[in-house]
């Protein structure tokens, strides 16, 4: 046990093993998206980002370690006025980055705490700038502005805010009851507006049908009109053509010699039809000389028949 000790005394181990502490405390392992800033004699001296990095032992050390990941923070709620003396409580979440380790090691005591504070300082001021109602229908707008300001007064602390969201927004009692309210008759105007709307389109359907049909009944009778005028149009040429027809027939008739002798047995006996209906109505009858023959009564007939003959020829 003794020989043991005495090895592990001897100059060489000491030496080795000073060698073995050296090294390790020198060599230092930076992970991923962190970064080691490096302080000699109180100093700052260099910033060691990811992998493997080589120190003065006792001499450097590890002053601070950033992460370079991304951040959030909760901002706690406050209260805010808005353009038109309305009292809000307001709270948020903060997601930022750091860029430059060495301005978020040295340029701000406290990067977490500062960025926080700035944040609900420029919420309050930029809620000042707007009413009641922009704060609930333009709370992207806020947003934007809020990380714009933010991210002005954060470059010198080596801090990139990437965005601010608002969660939640909550307006005072009496103001929640009026808002209430005026939701109310909203939705009483919109259902009046929806139900005058769907009287007056179904009123507009009614007439639409009643024009519709006034219209379709007219042109139905116009149809009929013109069919019923289409048909007395047809019977009346129906009715001519075959007069026409009459009167070709009897004509070819008439041209032959049975035809004459026919006609003259007509054209003496309504002579005589004729004579007879006037003797019954009147009590004095006048007859040219030799007219109460048959005989000249024919004679007479085809005498103008002849004439008649020679006229059309």
């Amino acid at each position: 046990m003794d020989l043991i000790f005495d090895y592990l005394l001897t100059p060489q181990t000491l030496f080795l093993v000073f060698v073995i502490i050296m090294v390790k405390v020198s060599i230092k392992f930076v992970p991923q998206n962190r970064a080691y800033l490096i302080e000699r004699f109180g100093k700052y001296q260099s910033t060691k980002e990811a992998g493997l990095n080589f120190i003065m032992p006792f001499i450097d050390r590890v002053a601070a370690d950033r992460s370079l990941k991304e951040q959030a923070v909760d901002v706690p709620e406050q209260s805010a006025i808005t353009k038109d003396n309305i009292s809000l409580h307001v709270d948020g979440v903060l997601y930022f980055r750091v860029l430059d380790p060495y301005k978020a090691t040295y340029g701000v005591d406290d990067y977490v705490f500062a960025v926080t504070q700035l944040a609900q300082t420029t919420m309050r001021s930029e809620l000042g700038k707007m009413e009641l109602d922009k704060t609930f229908e333009e709370r992207d707008l806020l947003n934007t502005n809020i990380v714009a300001s933010i991210n002005e007064a954060a470059g010198p602390w080596g801090i990139q805010v990437l965005r601010y969201e608002i969660k939640d927004i909550v307006p005072p009692n009496s103001v929640m009851e009026a808002m209430e309210a005026q939701m109310k008759a909203e939705r009483v105007k919109r259902a009046q507006i929806l139900e005058s709307e769907g009287d007056r389109q179904a009123a507009i359907n009614r007439a639409e049908g009643e024009k519709q049909s006034v219209v379709l009944a007219a042109e139905a009778e116009k149809e009929e009109q013109i069919l019923k005028a289409e048909g007395e149009a047809r019977a009346i040429m129906a009715v001519a053509e075959a007069q026409a027809k009459a009167l070709r027939e009897v004509g070819d008739a008439a041209n032959t010699e049975a035809g004459q002798k026919a006609i003259q047995l007509d054209l003496a006996t309504k002579a005589i039809e004729a004579k007879r209906a006037i003797a019954k109505e009147s009590s004095v009858v006048l007859l040219p000389d030799g007219a109460t023959e048959a005989s000249a009564l024919v004679a007479q007939a085809t005498s103008i028949i002849q004439q008649m003959n020679k006229g059309g020829a």
